[in-house]
């Protein structure tokens, strides 16, 4: 993580408010104050604070009645803050990899290297089920950074992967057919088809991939 911007942020209740926004589309002080068990008051101090160091931002949720909502999300300048495997050195070798084989090299490389990857993880799937392979797959993606959970929720779009973060980011922006790639690793492992839709928004990012159980 970025030491200088974990110094500026300073407190520990700050960090805790940005690790909750980072797995939602905003989150108001109320719901903040119901997760975090401190005073609207303090809550609402800190959001301030963050806000006015250009963390967060604001904007209005609609509510079945009455006025919206205010909630508060991340801004695209807490992106550091989260872990990221990948670094420029990785897209340094990539350009060498396309300078010296040809333009369609690094695409390759990446085929490759998902392929192998996804070939590990099917050898080592839990669950007889999708459903239980895709809570084992999320357990996986979780622990490598990817802020991943499984939802089977009918309002939230129905069963799925959600991921939060993407710990290759840099790569992914460089190379989108990351995406597609990434699809094909998920579906290889549920053995079912798989719907990949990814969303971004301010210092939003969710990577929701869809599949039937």
């Amino acid at each position: 993580m970025n030491q200088r911007l974990l110094a500026e942020i300073g407190r520990t209740q700050r960090l805790e408010i940005l690790n909750s926004l980072k797995r939602t589309k905003g989150m108001s002080v109320n719901e903040l104050v119901a997760k975090m068990k401190m005073s609207y008051m303090g809550i609402k101090q800190h959001c301030l604070t963050l806000e006015r160091d250009g963390y967060l931002d604001t904007l209005r949720r609609p509510q079945k009645m009455g006025r919206p909502e205010m909630v508060y999300r991340l801004t695209l300048r807490t992106h550091d803050l989260f872990p990221a495997d990948s670094n420029q050195f990785t897209l340094e070798l990539l350009k060498s990899i396309q300078e010296i084989f040809g333009l369609n090299a690094p695409e390759k490389v990446l085929f490759n290297a998902f392929e192998r990857k996804g070939a590990a993880l099917k050898a080592k799937v839990k669950g007889e089920t999708v459903a239980e392979r895709a809570k084992w797959l999320a357990k996986v993606r979780d622990s490598e950074g990817h802020m991943a959970q499984f939802i089977t929720d009918e309002k939230e779009g129905g069963p799925q992967i959600l991921e939060c973060h993407s710990p290759i980011m840099n790569l992914l922006d460089r190379y989108p057919i990351i995406g597609r790639l990434e699809q094909d690793m998920f579906e290889a492992v549920l053995g079912t088809g798989v719907r990949r839709e990814e969303t971004r928004h301010s210092g939003l990012y969710e990577c929701a991939f869809y599949f039937a159980l």
